[in-house]
């Protein structure tokens, strides 16, 4: 059984009901907040391992609890699944680049909901390969022991999902991976994850990269590469 502890935010009462109810009989604990200052004095005080975090909330709206909570260094490390309804794919976007792990769009199922929250809760907790090398392209070094990125000697800060999307890609420059085994790579086999969930996490990426995600290629109806030289 799961004992890790998540943080929901969500202003309406029977989403946050449901959620409640379906994490705790996974073993997880769970503590709510209806708002966004509330959520991140909570955050703050109990240093959850995950929140799920709604978008639309009054007040503070949840990409700003996501900017605050990744902007200080005492919840940064905390990771962030938000929801978020279809269509709202720039607000998606916007999160990812805030340093949310992962998003599930409205309506959902709980147990793809459940599933998502493992995948990032296994990948924030799992160290990498033992003597992994870090991988050097023109500029960029991806160093997997210390979860560390550097384009042009600058850090460049990525959520754990962004950071293994990268890794895979730069490990062979020119190599074309489709959106499966990136997704296969990614989350270690959840096979909930989509095409799109994979496109939307490349956005991201590459606005993080600055210049150097110029070198991210999209090879139409493949999927993805990192161009050589």
């Amino acid at each position: 059984m799961a004992h890790e502890r998540i943080l929901v935010v969500e202003d309406e009462q029977e989403i946050r009901e449901l959620l409640r109810y379906n994490l705790a009989k996974e073993g997880y604990v769970v503590h709510c907040a209806a708002s966004g200052e509330a959520a991140v004095r909570q955050a703050r005080r109990d240093h959850p391992e995950l929140v799920v975090l709604d978008l639309m909330l009054p007040g503070m709206d949840g990409l700003e609890v996501c900017r605050t909570l990744k902007g200080d260094p005492a919840t940064r490390a905390i990771a962030i699944v938000i929801l978020t309804a279809k269509g709202d794919e720039p607000d998606v976007v916007s999160g990812l680049e805030l340093g949310a792990d992962d998003y599930v769009p409205k309506p959902f199922s709980p147990r793809v909901l459940i599933a998502r929250i493992r995948a990032v809760l296994r990948r924030a907790g799992s160290d990498p390969p033992h003597g992994e090398a870090a991988v050097a392209v023109d500029g960029l070094v991806v160093h997997p022991g210390r979860h560390e990125v550097l384009v042009a000697g600058r850090p460049v800060h990525l959520t754990p999902t962004e950071f293994r999307l990268l890794h895979v890609l730069a490990s062979r420059p020119g190599w074309v991976f489709t959106r499966y085994q990136l997704a296969d790579a990614v989350h270690e086999g959840d096979s909930l994850v989509t095409d799109r969930s994979i496109d939307v996490q490349m956005v991201g990426l590459r606005k993080k990269l600055g210049a150097m995600g110029r070198r991210i290629e999209t090879v139409r109806g493949v999927g993805y590469r990192f161009r050589e030289g």
